[in-house]
């Protein structure tokens, strides 16, 4: 009876354990299955946007619009894994540091480091286009990349201020493809929008310094395209 026993619970535990075992390697094959999916999911959501970026330059080379697609997609996995990469190693250093101002100074020290790598990442990624697009086919994925929000603003500034000069013109333009150059490596709509917002500051700054009352500015003009709405 003893040995009967015995072989019974030698078979429970065996059975526990072989139970956990495969428990595990299912919790596993999950969360694999998981990440592939999620994966997948944003693969194919970057492809789509890739396409509609793309779609405007009406590409009649079937191998060139494919090849630039690819780019452009590349890149925003490349960007994002950048992001991931950053975000992960941040919680790290919180979690492993436990005295804050060494953490700030791996942080920071950080944040350059993948800064670097983000510029080589943009650089390497427009010398890619330039093999394949005009510089002025470029600067429609770029703007396709940051939700035509230069073309939009430039406009605005026009139509606020018809009197602008030259000059003043000039300098509204080159900050905002300034501004673009940032905002088409943010990883989110919110830090794209972010870096136009940071520059427009500097924009309506610039034309204070010029004379220009831009709260007046700017409550007259919704008053023109007000009154030309109702015509």
């Amino acid at each position: 009876m003893k040995y009967i026993f015995y072989r019974r619970k030698s078979g429970d535990i065996f059975t526990k354990s072989v139970l956990i075992v495969v428990s595990t390697i299912f919790n596993l094959l999950h969360v694999c299955g998981q990440n592939t999916s999620k994966d997948t999911t944003y693969r194919q959501a970057i492809s789509q946007r890739a396409y509609k970026i793309v779609a405007p330059l009406k590409l009649k080379d079937s191998v060139t619009f494919y090849k630039v697609k690819e780019a452009i997609a590349t890149q925003y996995m490349n960007l994002s894994g950048l992001d991931e990469k950053l975000e992960a190693a941040i919680r790290n250093i919180k979690e492993t540091t436990a005295d804050k101002e060494a953490a700030a100074k791996k942080v920071n020290g950080l944040a350059a480091t993948t800064e670097a790598a983000r510029i080589q990442l943009h650089n390497d990624y427009i010398r890619h286009l330039a093999a394949l697009l005009t510089r002025e086919q470029i600067d429609v994925i770029k703007n396709g990349m940051t939700y035509n929000v230069l073309p939009i603003t430039y406009k605005g500034y026009l139509e606020m201020i018809p009197r602008l000069t030259t000059e003043e013109q000039k300098f509204i333009m080159d900050a905002l493809v300034e501004a673009r150059e940032h905002a088409m490596d943010a990883g989110t709509s919110d830090k794209k929008h972010a870096w136009f917002g940071k520059y427009k500051g500097r924009i309506n700054n610039y034309l204070s310094a010029h004379g220009y009352d831009m709260n007046k500015e700017s409550k007259a003009w919704q008053e023109r395209v007000k009154a030309s709405q109702k015509h």
